[in-house]
């Protein structure tokens, strides 16, 4: 079957104000202006791999829809299933500059933003099932109860067609009611994924597991093809039906944002996947691709080219 696209993603794409100095948002003088979202980033870092990539969204039609919407059109990804509504406003946020290598301070704007309003409505099933492959985050899936209900008939209509899905949690516990809520349904939108992706903190969190080797084992029992579970600097661990194994990390000089490594991970991993690589050298260009992310200041500047992907030699 001749699929018209690689990859669709459905989230919310933010407009990103990052601070010009460290210290607390309101003592920065000037803002850098990115994009922000967790799928968005995904979605660029494929692109950029010279992967056929959509994304569906809603936005407003201020002017950070509009950037955003130029911003993504401009990485050559598919924004025909983007909806600009004039009645809605786009979401954005401010992140915090760090020199220490933490997490920086973010701050979100996106309560009753366009995306919020995305509900089963949104989802062009002919379209949908025209990819290869859906991408689906626990970000989107927290946004409004409708985008909750759109998250879950997205990957079952992938699923019951036999394409592949890939989870990563990208838990964002502000976004739900309770941390219970929020396990029970990450766990529940993990076992309608081929693929999971979680950290070691965000496994632990979910699972109770301590330990990679429990998490992984948790989802595989679950119905998981393939788990990874994120390790930062110690590289990652994965559990599959054909293997098993750690990749190392790569090294990094400096880590000046790790917001958007784990996105960068799934670029890494999703790609080489596609592109019928091992799972061990999959996770290692999402490894590679991850320790980009951190030493670059906004969320998807450290997503390489084809080119630099092949110079790399992964």
């Amino acid at each position: 079957m001749t699929h018209m696209l690689d990859v669709i993603t459905f989230g919310e794409a933010m407009m990103l104000l990052v601070a010009d100095r460290p210290g607390p948002l309101e003592q920065a003088q000037a803002f850098y202006k990115r994009t922000a979202g967790a799928e968005t980033n995904v979605a660029i870092g494929l692109a950029r791999l010279g992967l056929k990539v959509a994304w569906a969204s809603r936005l407003g039609t201020d002017s950070m829809g509009r950037y955003l919407l130029a911003a993504m059109t401009g990485e050559g990804i598919d924004c025909s299933h983007v909806v600009c509504d004039a009645s809605q406003r786009t979401g954005f946020q401010f992140k915090g500059r760090v020199t220490d290598g933490s997490d920086p301070p973010v701050e979100y704007h996106r309560k009753g933003s366009a995306a919020s309003h995305m509900g089963v409505a949104d989802i062009d099933e002919a379209w949908l099932l025209g990819a290869r492959h859906l991408h689906a985050t626990g970000v989107f899936a927290a946004v409004s109860a409708s985008t909750l209900q759109a998250a879950v008939k997205t990957m079952d209509l992938m699923r019951a067609a036999g394409r592949s899905v890939s989870f990563d949690p990208n838990l964002r516990p502000t976004l739900w009611a309770t941390p219970e809520l929020m396990r029970s349904t990450i766990n529940d939108l993990a076992t309608r994924a081929d693929w999971v992706l979680p950290g070691l903190e965000e496994g632990r969190f979910l699972t109770g597991q301590d330990s990679p080797e429990g998490i992984a084992r948790y989802y595989r029992e679950r119905g998981a093809k393939l788990v990874v579970v994120k390790l930062g600097s110690e590289g990652a661990y994965f559990d599959h039906a054909s293997c098993i194994g750690h990749v190392p990390g790569f090294p990094v000089a400096e880590v000046v944002d790790t917001v958007g490594a784990g996105d960068g991970f799934a670029v890494g991993v999703i790609s080489a996947l596609l592109e019928s690589l091992s799972v061990a050298q999959a996770v290692r260009r999402g490894a590679w691709i991850g320790a980009r992310a951190v030493q670059v200041l906004g969320d998807s500047e450290g997503l390489p080219t084809r080119a630099e992907l092949e110079a790399a030699k992964l």
